[in-house]
C-alpha cells in the first residue's frame, strides 16, 4: 500500500510485521518463542526439536537465561513475522535498547503470578520512548497460584505511571501459557493454539513503512560475529532498496563527520533459524549483512548520493570494572590452552566485536586489562566463556566506576533492588543493605505470605551480597535490581567480616592437615589437592586472616600406624561456584580462572611482602 507523505512516496509493506519480546528474566520469552516457531511450520512435523531453540548458547541453556538478542522469522497466512528473543537481565539491558529501533512493536510478557517486575519496567519504557505500541500478554495462567486479573490492573498501573500514551494504554491484553502452546483473547476462551496472537500481531502491530524510491537507508542494530566471514550487521532497511555488490556510505548519527565507501558482498534475510542469501530487500526488512570489516552498532548505510545517518541512541555506559590479568601462579599454564597476555588480549578484544556494552583498556602494566560491564552477570559470563574456550587468568574483584559531577564531587551508579521475602526474613534483609548504604524507599504486602521492599543502594553495595541473600532467606527470597543513574558518594562499606584462610606452604592437601584446619573456618577443598603459599583454602571464621599448613602429615612412630588418619572425620569442603567465587574475593586477593579449576589466591603470594605492604598502607 503506498501513501503520500510530505514530497516522497511512502510504501506500507502489508506483509511483514517486526516485533521484539520484552519481559523480566525468566517469564517465558523463549519458550513462547519456540511455540511460535512450531506453529508457524518451521519445524518438520517428525523434527526433534530442542526445548528453548532460541537459547543457542551452552552458558544460555544451563543458567536458562538469555543472553544475547537473537533474531528469527515465522510466516503466517502471506505475512512474514520477524520476532526478536530479547533478554531480561538488567545486565544485558544495552542488548534490548538498541534492537527496539528494528521493530514497529512489541509483545511485553508477563508472568501471571509474579506480575509486573523491576526489568518489565526498564524495557517496557524504553518501548514507549520509542512510541511503540505494546501487546500485553500474560503467561503462565496455568500455573496453580496465577493471578492474571490482578497482573492486568498491575501493567495498567505501570503503563500510566511510565507517561503511556492514550493509544498505548487502549492496547490488546492476551492469556497464554507459552509451554502449552495456547493463548486466548478471553479467560472464558476454550485454548486450542497461538492463532489469537497472531491475529493480535497481525491487527495490532502496524506494518514498517518507508519511501521505497528514496537512496538506502539501513540502521545497524546487532552485530553477528563469525569465524569465517567475520563481522555480520543486523538491521532494518529504513528507506530504499539495498542490494548484493552495492556501494554504499557508512556513517554514525554520533560521528557524521567520519564517511566511509563500502560494498556489501552477502546480504542474508531471516527465515525460521536460518540465514537465507538474498539479491536484495526493501523497505521493512530486517536484514544480516556481511563483508564490512569495521561495521558497528549504530553505524547507517546509505547511497552514496544521499548520506543521512540515522539518529541511534548511545549504549548506556558500563557501571563495574575488574581487572583481567595473566596467570602468574605456581600452578600457571598447567591446565589452559591459552595463557599468555597476548592469547588474552585478543580475546578481549575480540568480544568488542559483538558486545557493545563491553570496554576493553590496556593498563600500565603488559599483563593486564581493564574490562567494564553492566554488572556482575555480565562479567562473568564473559569469564565462564572463556574458561570453556581453554583460557587460563586471573581476575580482581569488580569495584564501581566512579564519576565526578562539575563542583568536583565523586559520584557512583545507584541501583534500586527490588527484593521479594518471606516476612520472617524482612528484617534481617532490611538490616544487611542499610549496612550496604541501602535506603528503603518502600515496603508492602506481596502475594504467597512475601513482603516487597524496595531499595534505593549503591552498586558496591550489591558487590558480594547475593550468596548472603540467598543465606539469609534460606533461599526463598527473589533479588532483582536496575540501574538507577548516579548520585554522590554515601561512604565507606565494609564487605566482609571475615578474613581467610592461606595455605602457609606447597604441596598437596592431606586429611591430618585439614583436619585441624576446619576447626579455624569452612574448608573450600579437600584432601589430594595442589596448593601453593598465598592460595586460599577457606573463609576464617574469625576477621583476621590465618595461615596453616594443610599439607602437613603426622609424623608416624613405632607406636602409631598411618591408617589412624582415616579415622578422621573432615567436613565436605564448600565448593564455590564462579560467581560466588567473584563475590567472596577481597580488594588484595585474585580469582585464578582455568578451564578445569577456579583457586583463589591473595594478590601478593609471599606472607612477609604481603605483611609489609599492610603495614605500608596504614
Amino acid at each position: 500500500m503506498y501513501t503520500r507523505k510530505k514530497e516522497f512516496l511512502f510504501m506500507r509493506r502489508e506483509d511483514v510485521r517486526n516485533i521484539a519480546i520484552i519481559a523480566h528474566v525468566d517469564h517465558g520469552k523463549t519458550t513462547l518463542v519456540d511455540e511460535l516457531l512450531k506453529q508457524s511450520g518451521v519445524f518438520r512435523a517428525n523434527q526433534e526439536v530442542a526445548e528453548r531453540v532460541m537459547d543457542s548458547n551452552d552458558l544460555e541453556r544451563e543458567r536458562g537465561i538469555t543472553i544475547l538478542s537473537k533474531n528469527t522469522a515465522v510466516f503466517y497466512k502471506d505475512t512474514k513475522i520477524n520476532i526478536i528473543d530479547t533478554p531480561g537481565h538488567a545486565d544485558f539491558g544495552g542488548e534490548v535498547e538498541r534492537v527496539l529501533k528494528m521493530v514497529n512493536g512489541v509483545i511485553l510478557l508477563v508472568d501471571a503470578f509474579e506480575g509486573a517486575m523491576p526489568q518489565t519496567k526498564f524495557v517496557l519504557r524504553k518501548a514507549l520512548e520509542l512510541s511503540l505500541p505494546v501487546v500485553v500478554c500474560v503467561n503462565k495462567i496455568d500455573r496453580p497460584e496465577a493471578r492474571p486479573d490482578e497482573v492486568v490492573d498491575e501493567v495498567l498501573e505501570l503503563l500510566m505511571d511510565l507517561d503511556a500514551s492514550d493509544a498505548q494504554l487502549d492496547c490488546p491484553f492476551l492469556y497464554a501459557s507459552a509451554k502449552a502452546g495456547y493463548a486466548v483473547k478471553d479467560l472464558s476462551d476454550e485454548p486450542k493454539d497461538m492463532t489469537p496472537l497472531f491475529e493480535t500481531i497481525l491487527d495490532y502491530i502496524p506494518a514498517p513503512e518507508g519511501d521505497e524510491t528514496a537512496g538506502t537507508q539501513v540502521l545497524i542494530s546487532t552485530i553477528d560475529y563469525n569465524e569465517y566471514v567475520g563481522r555480520i550487521g543486523v538491521g532494518k532497511v529504513d528507506n530504499g532498496t539495498i542490494k548484493v555488490n552495492q556501494e554504499c556510505i557508512m556513517v554514525n548519527h554520533h560521528n557524521p563527520d567520519t564517511q566511509q565507501k563500502v560494498k556489501i558482498s552477502k546480504l542474508y534475510e531471516f527465515d525460521g533459524l536460518n540465514k537465507v542469501d538474498v539479491q536484495e530487500a526493501t523497505v521493512g526488512s530486517i536484514v544480516a549483512i556481511s563483508g564490512i570489516a569495521d561495521l558497528h552498532i549504530g553505524d547507517t548505510l546509505c547511497s552514496p548520493d544521499h548520506v543521512e545517518a540515522i539518529p541511534f541512541q548511545k549504549i548506556s555506559e558500563p557501571t563495574i570494572a575488574m581487572h583481567f590479568i595473566v596467570n602468574d601462579s605456581p600452578l600457571a599454564g598447567q591446565e589452559g590452552k591459552y595463557v599468555t597476555s597476548r592469547h588474552l588480549r585478543d580475546r578481549l578484544f575480540r568480544e568488542l566485536n559483538t558486545d557493545v556494552s563491553l570496554r576493553v583498556e590496556e593498563t600500565d602494566a603488559t599483563e593486564a586489562f581493564k574490562v567494564s560491564g553492566r554488572g556482575e552477570l555480565h562479567l562473568s559470563v564473559l569469564i565462564e566463556n572463556m574458561r570453556r574456550e581453554g583460557y587460563e587468568f586471573a581476575v580482581s574483584k569488580a569495584e564501581v566506576l566512579y564519576h565526578t559531577d562539575e563542583r568536583g564531587r565523586k559520584l557512583e551508579p545507584i541501583e534500586l533492588a527490588y527484593v521479594d521475602v518471606p516476612e520472617e526474613f524482612a528484617g534481617t534483609v532490611i538490616q544487611k543493605l542499610s549496612l550496604r548504604k541501602g535506603e528503603l524507599q518502600g515496603m508492602s504486602l506481596a502475594s504467597g505470605g512475601y513482603t516487597r521492599l524496595e531499595f534505593s543502594i549503591p552498586s558496591r553495595g550489591l558487590i558480594g551480597y547475593r550468596g548472603e541473600f540467598l543465606t539469609d532467606t534460606k533461599g526463598n527470597g527473589i533479588l532483582n535490581t536496575i540501574f538507577d543513574g548516579y548520585a554522590p558518594y554515601k561512604g565507606d562499606i565494609q564487605y566482609r567480616k571475615q578474613g581467610s584462610l592461606i595455605a602457609f606452604e606447597a604441596g598437596e592437601s592431606v586429611t591430618y592437615g585439614l583436619f585441624s584446619a576446619q576447626e579455624r573456618g569452612t574448608l573450600f577443598i579437600g584432601p589430594g589437592e595442589k596448593v601453593y603459599s598465598g592460595m586460599i583454602i577457606g573463609q576464617s571464621a574469625k576477621p583476621e586472616d590465618i595461615e596453616l599448613n594443610v599439607c602437613k602429615t603426622k609424623h608416624l612412630t613405632n607406636t602409631r600406624s598411618s591408617s589412624a588418619d582415616e579415622a578422621l572425620k573432615l567436613t565436605p569442603p564448600k565448593v564455590l561456584s564462579l560467581e560466588q567465587a567473584l563475590e567472596f574475593i577481597d580488594t588484595d586477593e585474585l580469582l585464578e580462572v582455568t578451564p578445569e579449576s577456579l583457586r583463589i589466591r591473595k594478590k601478593i603470594l609471599d606472607p612477609t611482602l604481603r605483611k609489609r605492604s599492610k603495614i605500608n598502607k596504614k
